[in-house]
Order: C-alpha cells, then sequence, then structure tokens
C-alpha cells in the first residue's frame, strides 16, 4: 500500500523477504499523471457460501480460546511468581495422624518407658549398655558383659525420661552373659515375657536400646534363626555360652543387655552379641546379623538370682571334648556316676552327635543347647558308641553351684 505519491513501503526490493527470486523481472512503466485502475469488480458477489463461513467461524472461535487459554497461564504464572511462601504452612492445618492401637508406633508408646540405659566406670574405662525393668520395684535385666569390671558404686541406670537412679549388683551370671541390678524406685513399668520356645524364624521383632550411646533407639528386623550356639570369651578369659535368636535387626555396641520385642510388644530375648567383620571389638558394627538370649532362659536364671543371688545352670552330669574324627560331635571324658547323663545309660567315651533335633559339632553346641532348657526337662540325647549310634533320654538338672 502507498500514501500519497511517496515511496513503495518496501524499498530495498532486494532484500524484499517475499519477493520469489525465481521469478520473471517485470518492467512496468507508469504514464505521469495516470490514476490507478479501480479493483477489479465481481458482478453478482453474494454473501460467503456456507463453507467459507464455517471457516471464519472456526478461526474466531479457535482465536477467542486460545487468547483465553493464554491469558490464564499468564495470570497463574504471574500470581504465583507473586505469592509470598510461608515455610510449614500446611502443618498448621493438617490432622493429627491416627495410628490404630496394634501399630509399631503403638507398641514402642507402650514398651519404651520399660528399657533403660545402663553405664559403669571403672578405673581403666567406662561402659555403656542397655537394660530392661523386669519387675515395677526396680530390678532391671542386663548382660553381664556389661558391667564386667565396673566398679559397684559407679553403676546407674538412666530411664526413658532422663531421669537417673544409683544402682546395685543383685547378682550375675558371667558364663551365661546375665545380670540383675537394682534401683530404688516403685511403680515402674515392668516389660511382659513371651514364651521363646514358640518363637518362629521370620517373625517380626523390635530391638531398643542404647547403641553408641543413643538412648531410645529403635530397630526392626525378623527372626533370622533360632538355637544358634556361640562361644565366646571375654578380656577376662571367662567363657560364655548362648543359644541365641539369632535376628537380622541392626544390633550395634551399647545394645547389650536391652530386649528384643515380638510385635505384640513381648520381649523374646536380651540382645547380647553381633557378628561383625571388623577385627577388633571396639570397630564391630552391624552386618545384620546379632543374637539374643532366649527370655525363657535369661528369665529363669534372672528369678534365681534374685531369689538366691546366684543362678543354677542346666546340666547333664558330664565332660566333654572335641571329636576330631568323621562327622565331628562332643565327646564325653568324663561322667558323674550320679548324673543324667549315667543315669540314661551313657558312658565315658561316647560322641554325643545330637540332642533333640539339634546336630552337635563342638563341645559348647552342648552346653549352649543344655542350658537353655529348665531343670527337669526330658530331652533325647543321641550319640554314637563305636559304630553304633544310639538315643538316651536324659532328665537333665540344675547345677550344684
Amino acid at each position: 500500500m502507498t500514501s500519497g505519491t511517496g515511496p513503495p513501503w518496501w524499498s530495498d526490493a532486494l532484500n524484499d523477504p517475499w519477493r520469489d527470486p525465481e521469478s520473471d523481472a517485470v518492467i512496468v512503466t507508469k504514464t505521469p499523471g495516470a490514476q490507478e485502475p479501480p479493483p477489479p469488480f465481481r458482478e453478482n458477489a453474494g454473501p460467503l457460501s456456507a463453507g467459507p463461513r464455517m471457516l471464519v467461524v472456526v478461526a474466531v472461535v479457535s482465536g477467542l480460546l486460545a487468547g483465553a487459554l493464554g491469558a490464564t497461564i499468564g495470570y497463574v504464572a504471574a500470581a504465583g511468581r507473586s505469592r509470598t511462601i510461608v515455610v510449614g504452612e500446611g502443618s498448621r492445618t493438617a490432622p493429627t495422624p491416627v495410628r490404630p492401637p496394634d501399630s509399631l508406633p503403638a507398641l514402642i508408646t507402650q514398651v519404651m518407658p520399660s528399657v533403660v540405659t545402663v553405664e559403669g566406670s571403672s578405673s581403666t574405662g567406662s561402659s555403656v549398655g542397655s537394660g530392661f525393668v523386669i519387675a515395677d520395684n526396680g530390678y532391671i535385666l542386663t548382660n553381664e558383659h556389661v558391667i564386667s569390671g565396673m566398679a559397684d558404686d559407679s553403676l546407674k541406670v538412666t530411664m526413658s525420661d532422663a531421669s537417673t537412679a544409683a544402682a546395685t549388683v543383685v547378682g550375675r551370671d558371667p558364663e551365661s552373659d546375665l545380670a540383675v541390678l537394682k534401683i530404688n524406685r516403685d511403680n515402674l513399668r515392668a516389660v511382659d515375657f513371651a514364651d521363646s520356645d514358640t518363637v518362629a524364624v521370620g517373625d517380626g521383632v523390635v530391638a531398643i536400646g542404647s547403641p553408641l550411646a543413643l538412648p531410645g533407639t529403635v530397630t526392626t528386623g525378623i527372626v533370622s534363626a533360632l538355637d544358634r550356639t556361640i562361644e565366646t570369651q571375654d578380656a577376662h578369659g571367662v567363657q560364655r555360652y548362648y543359644a541365641a535368636i539369632q535376628t537380622d535387626a541392626a544390633i550395634n555396641r551399647g545394645n547389650s543387655g536391652g530386649p528384643l520385642f515380638d510385635m505384640n510388644g513381648r520381649v523374646i530375648g536380651v540382645n547380647s552379641v553381633i557378628k561383625s567383620t571388623a577385627e577388633g571389638d571396639a570397630d564391630a558394627g552391624n552386618i545384620g546379623i546379632a543374637f539374643a538370649i532366649p527370655i525363657n532362659q535369661a528369665a529363669r536364671l534372672a528369678t534365681d538370682i534374685i531369689d538366691t543371688g546366684k543362678s543354677h545352670r542346666t546340666v547333664i552330669g558330664a565332660d566333654f571334648d572335641t571329636y576330631a574324627g568323621p562327622g565331628g560331635g562332643a565327646k564325653l571324658i568324663s561322667v558323674d556316676a550320679a548324673g543324667p547323663a549315667a543315669a540314661a545309660g551313657m558312658r565315658m567315651g561316647d560322641i554325643i552327635i545330637r540332642i533333640g533335633t539339634h546336630v552337635v559339632q563342638e563341645p559348647h553346641d552342648v552346653i549352649a543347647l543344655i542350658r537353655r532348657y529348665d531343670p527337669g526337662t526330658t530331652v533325647t540325647i543321641t550319640y554314637r558308641r563305636g559304630t553304633v549310634t544310639q538315643a538316651a533320654t536324659v532328665k537333665l538338672v540344675a547345677d550344684a553351684n
């Protein structure tokens, strides 16, 4: 379009973006003073046909919709940029979670007041472990190795509410790795005991204690194995024997003496030993293999200690040595003539290969497995005498300690 007689709107024809460079050049001459010809006239020009009308309507509607959508997006984006963000504003209006009575948080709330931290010191160092209330008048159960070597007047217990109390030693059983402490408190919340003989591999468990001096630490897992026989020796040369509940719950230094709960909040064991790839005890850490003393055994020994000041271990009246022959086992090197083994017909030289359904490979297997039973229990012991395999029914007794 031109304005008056001025130059065309696009004067740089060579750079005209609409120019077709392949078209032939046309020279147009214009007579001075001549007028522009009128636009072509179309006869009988009528209204647009239905097809073009529809195209126009669609184009108009599409344009309106696009404009509205663009305006909406622009408004939202602008509003988002200008909105003031208040940290945590949603938390004030969020409803408090409702957890059923049988949930894990509810279980932990129920049992946490029964779990304690046990501390002691000596001239060579200090010790931090765990424990739990077994009677509402102040009796605490823990591992003997938690307080081993600690001065009795240095022992203290810290409750879940962070209150502390001096503790005295009621009694201890180093070989079974159990000790009972007493604090001057009443109306404590004691734990409930499960029947550890009914525990099954795969059962869920919860461990609570003070690993690495972090009180109230909760970990969960399952029962990985039962009656795992272990023999350990402490720095003072004390041999300890366990027929333990194995779990993959995270157990670390400081969990010792703490409770292993089932999913009903009842204690099934006392967390005592961990397996580690570290060479030294100081570097030992959780690798998912930990062991707990079954609570049936621990509760029986704790009752003995509270009632008499000492524990009474279960025995068969014989001493053992390693059998290096085929199949392994534990060889009887002496038999008490008045003891249960002799009464069942066993004698020196017999090789024990099984107690109940548990295979025996080493002497500590016999000691650990026998001690997990109550005195008076009758067990089947399978043994070899020469080339003959026999079975004896043995009624176990308590030692004369």
